[in-house]
């Protein structure tokens, strides 16, 4: 389906330029409330991250909702999967985040999740694209929504975050340091962790509307790696702005990204004898990881880049792991989205269970080294047909055999052409990863 307005995970963009307008906001909140209006009666939820635009577009949201018929349950701050969660436990018929998840705090977004705690199916998306375009009216006033707070929305989420662990797991005597990123877990992930019995030293969780991702959390894990150090902590959790990622640190200040989390995990359900399906990942999942999972017999599959594909994948596979290497890890047998606190609990589950410590944990599969270059285009090329693009690939891959991997892909979102090559030696893999940066200009500018 060709959309106009909903990319692969909703609605994002800088905020003050369109769509990401309060009048924007507005619009798109009564055409989401004209679909789900017609689809029956019911309710809306509406989450929101900690940046200060937040609060200008639950307000526009919420007006728009409520001038289509619809109610509005307003949960303030809450993670992008708490949402996910409240919407299928309470029967809602949507749930909506105001969040740009890993963004810095002057982007914004709106995604959707159905009444399962899904992404929106596209013909949902497809009508309410249909309503934004359409002239905005406004029900009769006695048939106008209701808006009202929900109080003990964290407390709900917390107690399920808990739930995703068996009680007999006591995590006293573990000490834990836990990046909230400045973001919608700043008052939900503390708890969970001290009330599952651990030690924990919080860091980035002061929220002022601007700071949120700034050189903290899973993208800038850098303050956390000092913390863990300084505190002599056991592991170290960073989480996004919108918690839907998870990056861990290691005692040794090591970071771990998602795939080798997601290797752990797999390895994990496997001895429990709970493993099914084949483990997914992206066209950006290390080698190192697959070839780990091999060697457990584990099967693995590939999608595109983006946690909608890997759902996706997942579900067609009757898979029950998979993610990206970015952190986003998706436990279906748990939740239905990406969860960084229900997959830190995991892990640390894991080093309970087996006493090993996380850096013995991630040992078992090997990172190959990578390396990503982008090259700036002016024009569209498809990289697929290019006959010259096509066999400099092929050359560097024939030189890597099994020992590597070689993927060209354009970007999404910037007029970039990404090479990347990864294998065994990292000083092979530079050398081929040059040369091949090199003919792909070539073939371009010629």
């Amino acid at each position: 389906m060709t959309r106009k307005y909903f990319g692969t995970d909703g609605i994002r963009g800088k905020v003050g330029e369109p769509p990401i307008t309060a009048d924007f906001l507005l619009k798109l909140g009564w055409a989401a409330g004209k679909v789900f209006a017609n689809e029956g009666h019911g309710f809306v939820l509406v989450g929101k991250d900690t940046r200060i635009s937040g609060y200008m577009f639950e307000s526009a949201l919420e007006a728009g909702l409520t001038a289509a018929g619809v109610d509005t349950h307003l949960l303030g701050p809450m993670p992008t999967p708490g949402v996910a969660y409240l919407a299928r436990t309470l029967r809602a018929q949507a749930g909506i985040v105001i969040s740009a998840s890993h963004n810095p705090y002057y982007d914004n977004g709106v995604k959707f999740f159905s009444v399962q705690g899904t992404k929106l199916p596209d013909d949902i998306e497809q009508k309410i694209e249909y309503y934004i375009d359409s002239p905005m009216t406004t029900v009769e006033s006695s048939e106008l929504g209701k808006a009202k707070r929900l109080v003990d929305a964290a407390g709900r989420y917390i107690e399920f975050c808990k739930a995703s662990i068996p009680t007999r797991f006591d995590f006293s005597g573990m000490k834990i340091v836990v990046d909230c990123a400045n973001g919608a877990t700043y008052h939900i992930a503390p708890h969970v962790f001290s009330e599952v019995g651990a030690e924990v030293i919080v860091i980035g969780a002061e929220p002022n509307g601007i700071n949120i991702n700034d050189e903290c959390g899973a993208t800038q894990p850098g303050k956390l790696v000092a913390a863990v150090l300084a505190n002599k902590a056991d592991i170290g959790i960073a989480l996004d702005g919108d918690g839907d990622r998870l990056v861990m640190v290691d005692h040794k200040g090591e970071i771990v990204d998602g795939d080798e989390l997601i290797y752990i995990i797999a390895k994990a359900r496997l001895e429990a004898g709970l493993m099914s399906g084949p483990v997914v990942g992206t066209l950006m999942t290390n080698l190192g990881m697959e070839h780990g999972l091999k060697r457990l017999g584990i099967n693995f599959l590939r999608a595109k880049v983006g946690d909608r594909y890997v759902l996706e994948m997942m579900c067609e596979h009757k898979g029950i792991l998979g993610g990206e290497n970015s952190g986003h890890i998706i436990c279906l047998d748990k939740t239905t989205t990406g969860d960084g606190i229900i997959a830190a609990l995991q892990v640390m589950a894991e080093m309970h269970d087996s006493g090993k410590s996380l850096h013995e944990l991630k040992s078992g599969m090997q990172k190959y080294p990578q390396i990503l270059i982008n090259i700036k285009t002016t024009k569209r090329v498809d990289i697929d047909t290019d006959v010259a693009i096509q066999k400099a690939v092929r050359a560097v891959e024939d030189k890597l055999g099994d020992t590597g991997r070689v993927l060209l892909r354009a970007s999404g979102t910037e007029p970039l052409i990404r090479v990347m090559v990864e294998g065994e030696q990292a000083d092979l893999v530079k050398k081929y990863a040059q040369q091949l940066a090199e003919d792909v200009k070539k073939s371009i500018d010629a």
